[in-house]
């Protein structure tokens, strides 16, 4: 890392601890040198996707109404979002869709893009009702019953997600089908079996016929169950024939860099994520792997994730509670905050390492009855996770389950 992006990393860090929110907030950061860097760019302007956006700006600029234009800009915008997990991307998203975002009675590609943004942001129960609109005048709407089928999943409502999720038998591919299915199974209680499909499904699909992107996102979905069922081997066939795609997703390179830090591989997470730390989650999962090293690097970025996520408070962002909380626990040695941002996450999300972040807060916070509740979820909704289970099992060998 460049010195002068160290130095400003550091006095941001010194910045956000030493000062109010509204102190902070009254007194920003004016560089004192036009050489001064703020930060580095992913992208450069001759790169094809912002060459691509340049030109879609243009067009619209030119035509303002054009709705097929601007959906089309926001939809590249969501997809760049997703690719570098940079939220930037969904507010300029947003900002295309000005003209049409605050109708009564937005057209349904609008309510689409709109619910997909909330639910990008959390918002979950504005996109529901958004999809839920879209559905009444066009029920046969593929991307609104597969982005709320999602949202259910998120939520831990496997049933509203499997009937959403069937409802795509007729309108959708057999491998998009089966993923959205298999993967309310495999949260359901049928893990095994729900990667046995969704397995033979894309092993039969021809291959012409299946997108790099739906094949990474297919991929990763495998990758994951064979990791919670305990498949270590398969797992790691998974991701790198995922990232064999060479498409930049931030969310399979946060899910691969899960799966090293747990296999105790901390030197293959720093090189995977060199270069690739703009997204909070991806730089966290950095920093645990050179806690593993002891690296010389770990308090620069421990420092520049303090200071990311007091920035995230005082914008009232809620959508990074399940990192800040790992980070917490990991960094800040304050267990109690870590398990008190873990079940402010679970109150909105339910996924796997939902669930993961409330047990381990709880046990190193020894507040075992705060974590019961979450437990009880897991053995009704029998969810699998091997990693999981050995925190249960933790849990349930406690005799006094009580508030330390």
């Amino acid at each position: 890392m460049k010195p002068l992006i160290v130095n400003l990393l550091l006095f941001l860090a010194g910045l956000m601890a030493g000062l109010s929110s509204s102190e902070a907030m009254a007194k920003p950061f004016i560089p004192d040198s036009p050489t001064y860097i703020l930060e580095e760019l992913q992208t450069r302007p001759t790169d094809a996707v912002a060459q691509e956006l340049r030109e879609l700006r243009s067009q619209l600029m030119r035509q303002p109404d054009n709705l097929s234009l601007a959906t089309r800009l926001s939809r590249r915008y969501i997809d760049q979002a997703r690719a570098e997990a940079d939220p930037r991307y969904l507010g300029y998203a947003q900002a295309v869709l000005a003209s049409w975002w605050k109708m009564e009675n937005p057209p349904s590609q609008v309510l689409i893009l709109r619910a997909t943004i909330n639910q990008s942001n959390h918002h979950f129960n504005e996109a529901l009702d958004d999809l839920s609109a879209v559905l009444k005048v066009d029920p046969y709407n593929a991307q609104a019953w597969l982005t709320r089928a999602s949202i259910f999943r998120v939520q831990g409502n496997y049933r509203e997600a499997n009937h959403d999720c069937l409802k795509l038998l007729r309108l959708a591919t057999e491998l998009v089908t089966t993923s959205c299915i298999s993967g309310v199974a495999a949260h359901n209680g049928r893990l095994s079996k729900g990667y046995n499909v969704l397995l033979n499904v894309l092993r039969k699909s021809r291959e012409a016929s299946v997108s790099p992107p739906e094949k990474l996102w297919v991929l990763t979905d495998l990758a994951e169950m064979a990791v919670r069922v305990g498949l270590i081997q398969t797992a790691e066939a998974h991701f790198k024939e995922a990232l064999a795609q060479n498409i930049t997703d931030s969310y399979l390179m946060g899910a691969y860099s899960d799966f090293l830090l747990d296999q105790r591989r901390p030197a293959e997470v720093v090189s995977l994520l060199k270069g690739k730390i703009r997204a909070d989650g991806l730089l966290l999962r950095l920093a645990l792997a050179e806690q593993q090293l002891d690296s010389p690097d770990l308090p620069i970025h421990v420092a520049a994730l303090h200071a990311r996520f007091e920035a995230s408070r005082m914008r009232g962002d809620v959508v990074h509670r399940r990192e800040e909380a790992r980070f917490t626990l990991a960094f800040m040695n304050d267990p109690q905050r870590a398990l008190q941002l873990a079940l402010d996450n679970w109150a909105v999300q339910r996924e796997p390492w939902d669930a993961r972040i409330v047990l381990e807060s709880a046990i190193a916070a020894h507040r075992y009855i705060d974590a019961r509740p979450v437990v009880d979820w897991l053995a009704e909704s029998h969810l699998e996770d091997v990693q999981i289970a050995r925190y249960v099992r933790q849990l349930n060998g406690v005799k006094k389950p009580c508030c330390g």
